[in-house]
């Protein structure tokens, strides 16, 4: 078949610009397919991470103002390896510092439906015919809500086929409707199958609307979110859509996460030389103050700490392990009162229980490393790839069974380690006592070592790389075209 043109639009790109998985995404299937001989482009904005990393950016393009509240812009182009970056520079929308949606207070930035407005019809210009590039893609792939209103701009006016990718539907970018001039969408876009939804104009409900095929990023979360207890109220549209609905399970960079070749790590291993996995142990202990001792389990979290995480479980039984005895660590940050209950752990069980508050991308692949077991609780997880960076590097995770959790984590019993596919384990519940039954779990399984080391290799033996992924987009960038027809 012959290959495509792909336009993919996202707000966010791993290591510049990262705030979750859609950095990573956004790194690293443009790059798959690229490299099985598609011509992609990526479209964000040009943050001054960005402008920084590319002092070298050459002008592509100078873009008018689209309507009263997008201004004018340009776009630059630059190289990331192979990959071809278009980056949109607005000083005045985009030259700020810190998070791309949040001020320093951790307020959003008040203007967001112009930034993110612009980005969205810039993608949908370069999809048109008139494209100022002198290149029109095949398709528009949108990312999120920050890109979403580009279907809409492209069911408008005319224009390539679109996907939209959701990431994380509890984010919708809801606003006004005078909104509706600003980004110039016409008047008889407001609508219910339009761009109106609950009196608002929202740019994810536009782009599942209006978008010629909808993809999320696991099997299981497409299902979940067309139930009303999952879908944020978007459930009865995306019912409606189903047909044009697909779970891709998100891959990982197998080039960055791989045990064998780490830079990050004192002592590369792999599945068939686990010993080495026992030093990196030895090193996390050393290096994170906790006792250097052989045994009793390790867990680990790195997380953003949330209550969606599931880690008010963990806070809340924690105190226990010691007593198991099993021992902590924790990275990450996020609700001030539980990094204040973690911290408060870390105090009273010193040795035993260490927590750091932040991130740290090194201390991360370590944890990974070093841990016995990965701690991932998480009440809703579209994809997640903490749990499958665990299974790469011999961590057996603790998962609830939703989204990607549920299409990666197999939960170990007697016919999973049968069929030689039981790699982690699964909480019957999300109570603290569910969690607590299963670490009780875990450290029962762990005195077997022979037991511990078929559960590890089962996991690292599992493929998830990009490869399938990539292969099942242009799957449904096809059929987007067919039906853009």
């Amino acid at each position: 078949m012959s290959a495509l043109s792909i336009l993919f639009a996202t707000s966010e790109m791993a290591p510049w610009v990262k705030t979750g998985g859609l950095g990573d995404v956004a790194a690293a299937l443009p790059a798959a397919l690229r490299k099985a001989g598609h011509d992609i482009r990526v479209l964000l904005p040009a943050y001054p991470a960005l402008k920084q990393a590319f002092p070298a950016a050459t002008m592509a393009a100078e873009l008018p103002a689209f309507a009263p509240g997008l201004p004018a812009c340009r776009l630059l182009t630059a190289k990331a390896g192979q990959l071809e970056l278009l980056l949109l520079d607005c000083p005045e929308l985009y030259d700020r510092p810190g998070n791309p949606y949040l001020d320093a207070s951790g307020q959003d930035w008040p203007d967001n439906a112009l930034r993110f407005g612009l980005l969205s019809r810039v993608a949908a210009r370069l999809g048109q015919p008139d494209s100022p590039l002198g290149w029109q893609p095949d398709i528009v792939h949108a990312n999120d809500w920050q890109t979403a209103l580009a279907p809409a701009y492209l069911h408008y006016q005319g224009g390539a086929a679109s996907v939209v990718t959701v990431h994380n539907i509890a984010f919708q970018g809801c606003f006004g409707r005078d909104m509706l001039a600003s980004l110039g969408l016409p008047e008889h876009a407001w609508r219910f199958d339009g761009v109106e939804y609950h009196d608002q104009l929202s740019f994810l409900k536009a782009g599942l609307q209006l978008a010629s095929q909808i993809s999320t990023v696991s099997p299981t979360y497409a299902r979940e979110i067309q139930d009303e207890h999952f879908g944020y109220g978007l459930a009865p549209l995306l019912r409606h859509r189903s047909a044009a609905l697909r779970g891709i399970l998100n891959g990982v960079d197998t080039e960055l996460w791989n045990p064998a070749t780490d830079p990050a790590l004192p002592f590369a291993y792999a599945a068939n030389r686990l010993a080495a996995k026992r030093a990196n142990k030895t090193a996390l202990q050393t290096e994170m103050g906790l006792e250097v001792t052989a045994d009793r389990p390790l867990f680990g979290v790195i997380s953003r700490l949330t209550g969606q995480k599931g880690l008010d479980l963990l806070l809340t039984v924690a105190e226990g392990l010691p007593k198991l005895p099993a021992q902590l660590v924790v990275l990450g940050s996020g609700d001030k009162a539980m990094e204040a209950g973690f911290i408060d752990l870390a105090k009273r069980f010193p040795g035993q229980i260490v927590v750091k508050i932040g991130f740290d991308e090194g201390l991360a692949h370590r944890i990974e490393a070093g841990a016995d077991c990965f701690v991932m609780p998480s009440r809703f997880e579209p994809c997640g790839l903490n749990q499958m960076y665990s299974l790469r590097y011999g961590t057996p995770p603790i998962v609830r069974a939703t989204g990607g959790l549920a299409d990666t984590v197999v939960d170990v019993c007697e016919d999973s380690l049968a069929d030689k596919t039981a790699n982690g384990f699964v909480l019957d519940g999300d109570t603290p006592h569910a969690l607590w039954l299963t670490i009780e779990h875990v450290c029962r399984t762990w005195q077997d070592r022979k037991l511990w080391l078929r559960i590890q290799q089962n996991g690292m033996r599992r493929d998830f790389s990009w490869t399938h992924a990539a292969n099942e987009y242009v799957a449904l960038y096809r059929d987007a075209i067919a039906t853009r027809g």
